[in-house]
């Protein structure tokens, strides 16, 4: 069964994933002189969420209804009881093929997530990080089913990864977008205080006043979690591309991307 101790584990910034590393294109934007202080800091937290947070968060969530096959509205209330459903099914005679299905469903959610991230270096990037994130996972819960991922070149989009992680702790899908929502802010913010040398104590305030749209983003991203991969949210950010690829060719930077 789900519990808070799990949601917020795999929310904390320090789980061993390398979202550290990376200022969710803040460092190029605050060298662009887009980002000067606490309130530019909030406008491009609030359209990070509303573009990469809430496709991010999609397609986690997809991945976690692929984890999880034939959950019902019961059983996102229980948390996990759709889970136990799925680990269960390791033991029946349809394991394969439930197994190809979800390969299937994770390979066009791979496909379709490349089509919706137009930078190549984002692309790079969210395999990058889902390379990490595969890591711990697997040494947590050696038995999720991350064998199921595409075997892209680069590794399995972050998003993915974290779907199939979510699933494996017990978490539910709404949780799962939660994650995936909380965390395209709360990187970005924490690299703010870092390269603006801003208050924690207001940044801490800015994500507070966040809370809302955060949910509102996770709520909008586990029901779309329902439509086939093609229709799920494809919301862009031209400019953060262009600074991501302009990032990316610097000599020296605080953050990787």
């Amino acid at each position: 069964m789900a519990t808070p101790s799990l949601l917020l584990l795999v929310a904390d910034g320090r789980f061993p994933a390398g979202a550290h590393a990376h200022s969710g294109g803040l460092e190029a934007a605050v060298a662009a002189g887009r980002v000067t202080d606490l309130a530019s800091l909030e406008a491009f937290l609030a359209g990070r969420l509303a573009t990469a947070g809430l496709v991010g968060a999609a397609f986690a969530a997809a991945a976690h209804r692929a984890a999880v096959p034939g959950i019902t509205d019961a059983d996102e209330a229980a948390g996990s009881a759709g889970v136990a459903e799925s680990a269960g099914s390791a033991r029946r005679p349809d394991a394969l093929a439930r197994s190809a299905a979800r390969s299937r469903t994770l390979a066009q959610l791979d496909v379709e997530l490349d089509a919706r991230t137009a930078a190549p270096t984002l692309r790079t990037v969210s395999r990058r990080q889902g390379r990490a994130l595969l890591r711990a996972g697997r040494a947590i819960w050696p038995d999720a089913p991350f064998g199921d991922l595409p075997a892209s070149p680069g590794g399995a989009h972050q998003p993915l990864v974290l779907g199939l992680l979510c699933a494996a702790a017990g978490l539910s899908r709404l949780d799962t977008a939660t994650v995936a929502a909380y965390g395209t802010v709360t990187g970005a913010a924490s690299a703010g205080v870092r390269l603006l040398g801003l208050d924690p104590y207001q940044v801490q305030a800015l994500l507070v006043g966040l809370a809302d749209a955060c949910d509102g983003t996770a709520a909008e991203a586990a029901r779309a979690a329902d439509d086939p991969p093609e229709r799920l949210p494809a919301a862009a950010a031209p400019l953060a591309d262009i600074h991501a690829e302009i990032h990316a060719t610097w000599e020296v930077r605080l953050f990787a991307s």
